[in-house]
């Protein structure tokens, strides 16, 4: 121990000495003094504390030596009891250097979370408030979260409370955590007021990602569910403003506001208030939310007054209370369809639909019924609605004809014809419902006279698609009804007034077809034959094809069967211009109707010309069977042998399927006339178009007919074509080839089945080999110059045939190899060169003598 300038006050050990004269040559320096500190950190905390106070007293406005001091003090007091003398005496060291740190946030946070520890709460409290009035307001918001957590602890409300409303002057953005303290400590009326003064302020921003819708739900539930504590609000007004805020939420705010009614005990308010939600909501979500809220309503009622009845005994007035309740929520399951139809007309009142499902809901009722209809025909516009809204009116009209009240039923009609429809169909099926019931009361004068008014050119004529003309001024041009006309007049008129009316539909050019068609016949059915070809004939220079198709059938067949063959030059030019421009998807029927003609009434000749023509007219997917038809008429008429021109005319333009079946069919045709070899020709040449895998049908026949008719030969030869044909498709070689062949040698076994592992490779390796060797066998078995088929049959002999293979080709150059092979033997001719001696000039020097 020495003393230092002796001076006894200072006493140090001797490692202190550099410590120590380095502070005494520079006092004022913190880093020596800090040096120092650090050098006795582990020393007695009493000479650490005398060191730091030493330091202070040299530099009282360090604010790092005040840091780390204090902190050294906390530690030295931690974990002791907070009644402990030692407590009080770092309070008052905090106290010291608050006199000059009272600008740092630091210090006094560590201070008040220093006294919160200790239980302090009033001087807790003053020091909070001391922190705020002594730091800038930039600093407030280091101090107020410890503040509000240090009060939210305490079980004191009111001064979290009166700190709260402190706060929100600084920072009105945290309402929201104020209103949860507030609903956490049961002071629900402020909490309301807040929620309230929030919801109305526009420029609020919540925190917590709230909308202000979810704000405005937050504030009905808390107002709604607890009536007897929040008491300074107007809660009917503040829903109801909500209601028209959020239109698309109004299920939740209702019920919110009935709930208030019921919690506060007026019942018959609530009943109210669910009323008229029911019967203003427009959509089926929200009327769901109050319809199920109110059922639930009156059934907690019917539950309470029936335990309210059974505790205290029945007695009469009880009983009938009870009945009226449960007949009040009878009535309400049962009003529950006629509500929801409610809730959809007011969503859209044009829906004909719905007005037609809500008069079914009044079945039984007809004053309702008639009220509905009344309200539907006034209501719906038209030009909007959807659906058909001529039909209410319908509907309305067959409501009194069921209850036979004709004239109120035509004035319903009459009505009907007025209103301004979208579209002409619309009035025109009014103008024929209305002759329909006149038909159904057998006022068959007045049904006619109904559609002659309704059919009747009006002052002002208007095309049937111009939308800026009322539909009445276009009516007239209905099909609808021109041809209910036209039956009534078929059945009840005269033959010239329905003369008149198809001549008119003819002439306002709507007919159609069938309309064509009916007014032929109608001629028809009065003998005026002359008449009803007229009316074909002008339909068809109304129609283009394939409109005009059933017209022109029609008409030949009806045709052909009035005059027979007494007019065929007549009918033969009816079917060359029906034939003029017709699709190929039409032609078959008329081509097959002409050929009969010139079978039963012309020419022979002409009708094989007819087939000859249908073949190459019709689609290509009919061409067989128009080839098919023509060989058996062909046959019939001429007999089989004058099939062979068609035959070979159909293989040459049917795709290879149906020219394959053509071929067997043409071959066994041969062979049934004993022509062996024109049969055999033919399947050598059908035979280039048969792949040996895919058509094995056709080989089979093949070689049953070279059974039958051939000798060990011709089945050679048929074997060799077979095999050269399988060598040419092997040339493309593809997967489905591949899996053929492997399928026709999978019975044999491969070197597959001997090694797993390998089969892809082996199969492959088999392939090409069998390629290969069909190649080699077609190699070898090069075939002979191809024969032409002779369809004409000779007595040429096998010797003969095979000599006329062996000619030589008349226009082969004969080209001598011979002569260029001893050529060659000789190599090429020398040319003899011509020698000439140098001058000796050239050499110079160079030469020897």
């Amino acid at each position: 121990m020495k003393t230092l300038n002796g001076k006894t006050d200072v006493i140090f050990e001797d490692d202190d000495l550099p410590y120590e004269e380095e502070i005494i040559r520079n006092p004022y320096s913190v880093k020596c003094w800090m040096r120092y500190i650090e050098f006795k950190q582990n020393g007695p905390k009493s000479t650490l504390n005398m060191i730091y106070e030493r330091a202070l007293k040299e530099l009282p406005g360090s604010y790092k030596l005040w840091y780390n001091y204090l902190r050294e003090r906390r530690k030295q007091v931690k974990g002791k009891c907070i009644t402990e003398p030692g407590y009080e005496e770092v309070n008052n060291c905090h106290e010291r250097a608050l006199v000059f740190m009272h600008k740092m946030p630091r210090i006094w946070m560590d201070y008040c979370q220093f006294l919160v520890s200790q239980c302090k709460i009033t001087r807790s409290r003053r020091t909070f408030d001391r922190a705020l009035r002594a730091l800038p307001v930039t600093q407030h918001p280091r101090i107020w979260p410890l503040y509000l957590r240090f009060v939210r602890d305490l079980p004191l409300p009111e001064t979290a409370i009166r700190v709260y409303r402190r706060y929100l002057k600084l920072s009105p953005e945290n309402a929201e955590e104020y209103i949860d303290y507030l609903r956490s400590v049961g002071r629900l009326d402020e909490a309301a007021v807040r929620l309230a003064a929030v919801v109305n302020d526009e420029n609020f921003v919540s925190k917590e990602g709230k909308s202000n819708y979810q704000l405005w739900h937050e504030l009905c539930d808390l107002i709604s569910q607890n009536p007897d504590k929040v008491t300074s609000l107007n809660v009917g007004a503040i829903i109801r403003g909500g209601l028209t805020r959020f239109t698309d939420q109004l299920g939740k705010l209702w019920c919110s506001l009935a709930d208030y009614y019921i919690r506060s005990g007026h019942f018959e308010k609530a009943r109210d208030v669910y009323e008229e939600a029911i019967l203003t909501v427009v959509t089926v979500r929200d009327f769901t939310q109050v319809f199920d809220s109110y059922a639930q309503f009156e059934e907690s009622m019917i539950a309470a007054k029936m335990e309210t009845t059974a505790e205290m005994g029945q007695d009469e007035d009880d009983d009938i209370d009870l009945e009226l309740r449960l007949a009040r929520f009878e009535q309400l399951i049962a009003r529950r369809p006629l509500l929801l139809n409610s809730v959809l007309l007011r969503q859209n009142p044009h829906n004909v639909h719905e007005w037609h499902k809500r008069v079914k809901l009044y079945d039984g009722n007809p004053r309702q019924i008639i009220n509905t209809y009344t309200e539907a025909v006034q209501t719906i516009d038209p030009m909007k609605a959807t659906g058909k809204p001529h039909s209410l009116w319908v509907f309305f009209a067959k409501f009194y004809e069921e209850n036979e009240q004709l004239d109120d039923a035509r004035t319903i009609f009459e009505k009907a014809t007025k209103v301004n429809y979208k579209q002409v169909d619309d009035l025109a099926a009014v103008w024929c419902e209305y002759g329909e019931m006149e038909l159904r009361h057998e006022n068959y004068e007045q049904a006619l006279r109904i559609l002659r008014k309704a059919t009747a050119i009006p002052s002002k004529k208007a095309e049937y698609f111009d939308a800026s003309e009322p539909v009445q001024n276009r009516v007239y041009k209905s099909l609808k009804v021109w041809s209910m006309l036209a039956d009534l007049e078929e059945s009840l008129g005269t033959f010239q007034s329905t003369k008149a009316v198809y001549d008119r539909i003819i002439d306002l050019r709507i007919a159609t077809p069938q309309i064509i068609i009916n007014y032929a016949m109608f001629l028809e059915e009065h003998n005026y034959f002359e008449e009803s070809f007229k009316a074909y004939e002008r339909g068809i220079a109304l129609f283009k094809w394939p409109n005009v198709y059933d017209i022109w059938n029609t008409y030949l067949t009806k045709f052909i069967d009035r005059y027979g063959g007494k007019k065929l030059e007549r009918a033969r030019d009816l079917f060359e211009q029906a034939l003029d421009g017709c699709p190929a998807k039409f032609a078959k029927t008329i081509y097959l109707l002409y050929a009969k003609l010139e079978e039963e009434y012309g020419l022979a000749r002409h009708a094989m010309a007819v087939y000859e023509r249908a073949t190459q007219a019709v689609e290509t997917e009919e061409r067989h069977l128009m080839f098919n038809i023509y060989i058996k008429r062909a046959a019939e008429i001429y007999g089989v042998t004058y099939t062979r021109a068609i035959y070979q005319k159909a293989i040459e333009v049917l795709p290879d399927e149906h020219a394959r079946d053509m071929c067997l069919r043409f071959a066994d045709m041969e062979s049934k006339l004993g022509e062996i070899d024109r049969g055999r020709a033919i399947y050598s040449y059908c035979s280039q178009i048969c792949d040996p895998r895919v058509t094995a049908n056709f080989w089979q026949t093949w070689k049953d007919f070279e059974i039958r008719h051939g000798n060990e030969d011709t089945i050679r030869e048929m074997l060799r074509i077979k095999r050269s044909v399988q060598a040419t498709y092997n040339t493309q070689v593809n997967f489905m080839s591949s899996q053929m062949l492997k399928a026709t040698t999978s019975s044999t076994g491969t070197v597959s089945d001997l090694a797993p592992g390998q089969m892809g490779i082996d199969d492959m390796k088999m392939l090409e080999q069998k390629a290969q060797q069909l190649a080699a066998e077609a190699e070898q078995d090069k075939p002979k110059p191809k024969e032409k088929i002779l369809f004409v049959r000779s007595d040429t002999s096998r010797s003969e045939l095979a000599e006329l293979a062996k000619q030589a080709n008349p226009d082969e150059i004969d080209i001598d190899d011979d002569e260029d092979e001893e050529d060659e033997d000789q190599g090429p001719d020398e040319v003899q060169l011509e020698q000439k001696s140098v001058p000796t000039a050239v050499f110079g020097g160079l030469k020897d003598d």
